[in-house]
């Protein structure tokens, strides 16, 4: 049975973590997943969601897995590759997470784009717990999006917290109540689907160079990123439909 499932809903491509009790994470949940990504970008979806169907997001590591089925830990060209499939998808991701996001579970969810939290789920690093680190990536990830020192703190000492404490850390990008999860992902993947594709990639791409080689490496590509986008319908209808709706100054009334 796959761990992981996955269906195209409008331009948005749904994959869910489906592995029972807590989608604990193994080697063959992290193919399944790698997999799944690349079946719905084959499809044709304009964004990813990524969710849970269990009570939680991902509970963290399938600890006795490790020595067998998960060597992604010491594997470095399995890790980039992972790496690879995630974080540089082609298309805009989002994270709707719930429950536990605890371990090897945040940091699936740290690969995406953007994180939309339930008011009810719990998040930490806490692989210190069993004296490891985080094996995905994690702490690189925090110190992305809210800083060295505050991910640091979230690895070293391994406590669980609040989705407001992300959200006000710069982790999470918006918290929900848990029964309004699921829709206000889908709005906001589904927002990000019927946006400009080439346009979207271009700038995911230049946001993940500037993390990981700073302003001059995704400078050097600015004039790529934008050939590739101006030479597109999406670039043509977009400025028609400007100068169709009045003058910019437009763009800065209140209604």
């Amino acid at each position: 049975m796959t761990t992981v499932t996955h269906e195209i809903d409008g331009g948005v491509g749904i994959v869910t973590l489906a592995k029972p009790p807590h989608n604990l994470i193994d080697g063959v949940m992290i193919d399944d997943l790698m997999g799944a990504y690349e079946k719905v970008v084959a499809d044709g979806c304009r964004a990813i969601l990524l969710r849970s169907s269990m009570r939680h997001f991902s509970a963290g590591a399938q600890l006795d897995s490790f020595g067998t089925t998960t060597v992604l830990h010491k594997d470095q060209a399995r890790l980039t590759k992972f790496w690879d499939a995630l974080d540089d998808v082609p298309v805009p991701t989002v994270a709707a997470v719930h429950g536990g996001v605890l371990g090897g579970g945040l940091e699936l969810a740290l690969t995406c784009d953007m994180i939309i939290a339930a008011d009810t789920a719990f998040l930490g690093q806490v692989e210190m717990i069993v004296g490891l680190l985080p094996l995905l990536g994690g702490t690189q990830r925090l110190a992305q999006r809210c800083g060295y020192a505050r991910a640091k703190e979230i690895a070293l000492l391994g406590r669980r917290h609040t989705p407001e404490a992300f959200e006000r850390w710069g982790i999470v990008n918006l918290v929900v109540p848990e029964a309004e999860l699921l829709t206000a992902s889908m709005a906001m993947a589904r927002q990000l689907a019927a946006g400009p594709t080439l346009a979207l990639k271009g700038i995911k791409r230049q946001a993940n160079l500037a993390a990981r080689g700073g302003l001059s490496l995704a400078d050097s590509k600015q004039v790529e990123l934008n050939e590739a986008a101006w030479n597109t319908a999406d670039r043509e209808r977009g400025i028609c439909a400007f100068f169709a709706t009045g003058p910019a100054s437009a763009l800065f009334k209140g209604d």
